[in-house]
């Protein structure tokens, strides 16, 4: 769960990849390659090609257009945290699944799911976190059938989306509203439950976050903490979950007492955010918001960011480096790529697993069990799956430079 405390525990470094020493943690990740610096600087951003047609930029052409640069970590509960292949690097240019994937094509990250897609034929991208209900599982139900799912067809339902053929501007409620009508209509899946952390980055710089549940986000601008989610919680460790209950689960707890949680897309907390250039969203399950504080994320994406040159230190300031290009573009090798949004979300991923595994630091889960209920004596970290998607935000043509005062 998101905590607003901010006095958190000491982040560690996952990967090396700074022109000073850091002692990688996971050594087997390759470094970041240090972009080459020259006096003067080009604006040219965009990794993704402008998808309308000429005919259509004539139309309307924003006055303002950004990109957006995504990656996704994630590790299953109980299962060793691979740098290497625990990475999901998105590319526009890939064809989204329209259909729902098979078990084994699923990413290994246990009951946590994610989707990052193209909206339409657009430079705007739909991006969530779903983390599947664990409590189904006392049930016979896999919680990990909800979430995957869920993901599948919000994926689909962004790619295909037409806003010129007369279908309404997709917002991330909507989106959630279709993901969850697709899951009920699934035959498969006869319960289940999921929370929901869901956004949509436009090309005009405008975000659109509906977040359901302990799921959430952090919106990083320099050095500071621009804007961060509220866990949604009908009581502590029970957050708001859209759910699939069976009718013989309804008729047990009308004849016996009790209730299933349900709640709907319409119960989630809807928040519009105005973007810059060189900020950072990090949307992330419980896995991660239970283990790491808003400070000890802030501080992983200031060491990078920092260190390779996309944040740099001015007399008056932070600054953000004017051509982010060479830090977001993968480098052309037989080597998996490594961009700095995957280093960010790799970062972040391996620093909440190790926190999760310490029993010597409280994180957040622990502070919050000792504030409700000091009898249990809960200390370190809290296991679970984790699952994180970063997103790097780069803007054409502006006119001035973007300062934070240290």
């Amino acid at each position: 769960m998101l905590s607003k405390i901010h006095n958190g525990i000491p982040s560690r470094p996952i990967i090396a990849c700074f022109q000073y020493q850091l002692r990688p943690a996971f050594p087997l990740v390759p470094p970041l390659r240090q972009p080459r610096h020259h006096n003067h600087c080009v604006r040219a951003f965009s990794l993704q090609p402008i998808l309308r047609s000429q005919g259509q930029q004539a139309q309307a052409e924003p006055s303002r257009r950004f990109t957006y640069h995504v990656a996704a970590s994630f590790s299953a509960k109980y299962k060793k945290f691979d740098p290497i292949t625990h990475v999901f690097h998105f590319n526009p240019y890939n064809r989204i699944q329209t259909q729902k994937r098979p078990k084994s094509k699923r990413p290994a990250s246990g009951q946590d799911a994610f989707f990052i897609s193209r909206v339409g034929d657009t430079n705007a991208v739909a991006f969530g976190i779903a983390d599947g209900v664990g409590g189904w599982e006392d049930s016979g139900v896999d919680p990990a059938d909800f979430s995957h799912s869920f993901c599948d067809y919000m994926a689909a339902a962004a790619y295909e989306h037409k806003h010129d053929g007369g279908e309404l501007l997709l917002t991330a409620r909507s989106l959630m509203q279709r993901g969850y009508d697709d899951v009920c209509r699934d035959g498969s899946i006869h319960a289940g439950g999921s929370t929901a952390s869901i956004a949509i980055a436009n090309e005009d710089g405008k975000l659109d976050v509906a977040n359901l549940g302990d799921s959430g986000f952090v919106h990083l601008r320099l050095n500071a903490v621009h804007a961060y989610s509220e866990p949604q919680t009908h009581a502590f460790n029970t957050p708001y979950q859209l759910s699939i209950v069976p009718a013989s689960m309804l008729a047990r707890a009308a004849a016996f007492g009790g209730a299933q949680l349900c709640d709907y897309p319409k119960d989630a907390d809807v928040t519009q955010h105005t973007l810059k250039h060189g900020d950072i969203l990090v949307f992330a399950s419980d896995g991660v918001w239970d283990n790491l504080f808003n400070q000890d994320i802030l501080r992983i994406v200031s060491r990078l960011m920092v260190g390779l040159g996309a944040w740099k230190a001015s007399d008056g300031g932070i600054v953000v480096a004017d051509n982010l290009k060479p830090y977001t573009r993968p480098e052309d090798s037989t080597q998996r790529p490594l961009t700095l949004q995957s280093a960010l979300a790799v970062e972040i991923a391996g620093a909440a697993k190790l926190a999760s595994t310490n029993q010597r630091l409280d994180g957040p889960f622990a502070k919050e069990v000792q504030k409700y209920y000091p009898q249990e004596n809960w200390h370190g970290g809290k296991v679970d799956d984790i699952c994180v998607v970063v997103v790097v935000v780069s803007e054409d043509g502006k006119p001035e430079a973007i300062k934070s005062k240290l």
